[in-house]
């Protein structure tokens, strides 16, 4: 039977990005990352695939959250407003992560390879949220440009909480943005109103 080690993925977490951020991504191997938070290179491969797994692993744990606050939204809810309650749904989850996700964000930003994988990550999510939304009867058009608009909201959002001034939890900052959207958008729309032509004027009078 293995050994129980306490903390052990905390402690390969701290441990990764410690080094990643002394050595770079690049040069960090997983027989670093364990040595580092004195495990054995097999405890590692008992929580993370790879190295890049230490920061992308939560990825299916979002997208089952993402899935399920969308299919549980008030069916008369629009659908961008369904979007952005399951986004603030996943808050909890990433408030005691709020120093790692700073550091993990910073780190990604430097990275092509990662960026990549951030990006994967980000159209996955949008394919769920997509499929929610179609399950509960949207088209299929809207149901694509409500969630990859969610996913714009949703990074807007996410690098307002990882501001070290920011106040409030994502929350906060996803319903912020989604109030700044829908003014952006609704001057928009007033903005493209048709005006009435000197000719139509003249002929009504």
């Amino acid at each position: 039977m293995a050994r129980w080690e306490p903390n052990a993925r905390e402690r390969l977490e701290e441990a990764a990005m410690d080094l990643f951020e002394e050595r770079g991504y690049d040069r960090t191997t997983v027989s670093d990352i364990a040595a580092r938070a004195k495990l054995a290179d097999r405890t590692f491969f008992r929580y993370f695939s790879d190295k890049r797994e230490v920061l992308f692993s939560g990825s299916e744990v979002l997208e089952n959250l993402f899935g399920e606050a969308v299919t549980k939204a008030p069916k008369t809810a629009p659908p961008l407003e369904v979007v952005a309650a399951a986004i603030e749904a996943t808050a909890p989850v990433f408030e005691p992560r709020r120093a790692f996700a700073r550091r993990r964000q910073a780190l990604i930003a430097t990275n092509a390879e990662l960026l990549e994988r951030e990006l994967i990550k980000s159209v996955k999510l949008a394919a769920t949220i997509a499929a929610s939304l179609r399950g509960r009867g949207v088209a299929h058009g809207t149901a694509d440009l409500a969630a990859r608009t969610g996913m714009v909201l949703f990074q807007s959002a996410f690098e307002r909480w990882l501001d070290e001034d920011a106040k409030g939890d994502l929350g906060h900052h996803v319903r912020a943005a989604l109030g700044e959207l829908q003014r952006v958008v609704a001057k928009t729309g007033a903005a493209k109103q048709p005006r009435k032509s000197v000719r139509t004027v003249a002929k009504r009078a």
